[in-house]
């Protein structure tokens, strides 16, 4: 991913023992990402990504640690953190809060079939009740206060259309959430980041979940949607792709079943994570951080999301009939 903060092969490699993970053989910056700066380390014990945190503080990363930890307690694939002897969780490289997890086997699967999206599908449900019983609590950072602090920080560099676009969407997603529908979504820990470059496949098994650096606690329905704003569309167009969706909400349900108030705000949530996403990425583009290696996405990639979420909503195949 990004590269903020340069680490030398000795300041890992004491890192690694500290933790007695093996000998550190081999320290590689990794692509890609826009948040944190990481590293894939092989070391005699395993293989590993070491990751320095760039926004998050040490008081906010024990939730995410510790989260990831309770997952994999749990049988859900992800990266689990490593401890020192004395327990800690989160450590100190070049004065920055960092983390060792183990590296996740496969690689990302970026041209889903519908095998792959409802494997996520019920992988992602069995994460939502196994975060149930997670103790500690967290507001997802990247919720409706973040949009509507953010977006005037974003206005001036954008067209008089997306200006009307992004201010009446906002607007609308104002409105969903004060009502009393939305505010019976059941809710949870959640991801909010789960596209395909964030999960894992070995063949055509789903190997894991990674990067819970954005999860917080918020309605599982905006996972889904964030989810399937990914998963289940064409990327060139943003044009919802029904089969796959369909492969993705029943796997999901046979799991965990969407409640009547989740099936009805269904397309209202699928704009609400269109739109979440042309705000961070308008945020990421127009008023970068300095980083090596740093490759912002292209924002207007969201907003043809929300306009095909707005013209054809996402509706639950249970209402097309």
């Amino acid at each position: 991913m990004a590269v903020y903060t340069e680490v030398s092969f000795d300041e890992a490699a004491q890192l690694f023992d500290k933790l007695k993970l093996g000998r550190l053989q081999s320290l590689k910056a990794c692509e890609g990402g826009i948040e944190n700066t990481n590293y894939f380390a092989d070391t005699e014990g395993g293989r590993y990504v070491l990751t320095l945190f760039e926004r998050l503080t040490f008081d906010q990363l024990p939730f995410y640690l510790h989260l990831m930890r309770h997952l994999a307690g749990c049988g859900i694939p992800v990266p689990d953190p490593a401890l020192d002897a004395s327990g800690a969780i989160l450590h100190k490289v070049k004065g920055k809060p960092a983390a060792v997890v183990n590296r996740l086997r496969g690689s990302s699967q970026l041209q889903p079939a519908q095998a792959h999206c409802a494997q996520v599908g019920g992988m992602l449900a069995r994460m939502h009740l196994a975060s149930q019983s997670f103790e500690l609590q967290q507001p997802n950072l990247r919720a409706l206060p973040w949009w509507n602090d953010t977006l005037s920080a974003v206005l001036p560099h954008v067209t008089v259309e997306q200006r009307s676009l992004l201010l009446g969407e906002l607007a609308y997603q104002n409105h969903v959430q004060a009502s009393s529908a939305f505010n019976a979504l059941p809710v949870g820990v959640i991801h909010a980041d789960l596209f395909r470059d964030n999960v894992m496949f070995e063949g055509d098994e789903l190997t894991g979940f990674f990067d819970f650096y954005f999860a917080g606690c918020d309605t599982f329905l905006f996972d889904i949607c964030v989810c399937m704003n990914d998963w289940c569309i064409d990327l060139a167009t943003g044009q919802h792709d029904a089969t796959r969706a369909a492969e993705f909400l029943s796997a999901y349900e046979a799991v965990r079943p969407l409640t009547a108030q989740e099936r009805r705000l269904l397309p209202a949530m699928a704009r609400a994570g269109a739109l979440r996403f042309w705000i961070s990425r308008l945020w990421d583009f127009y008023l970068p951080r300095e980083a090596s290696l740093l490759k912002a996405h292209d924002p207007t990639h969201f907003e043809r999301v929300l306009r095909q979420r707005t013209v054809c909503p996402l509706v639950h195949p249970a209402h097309l009939s």
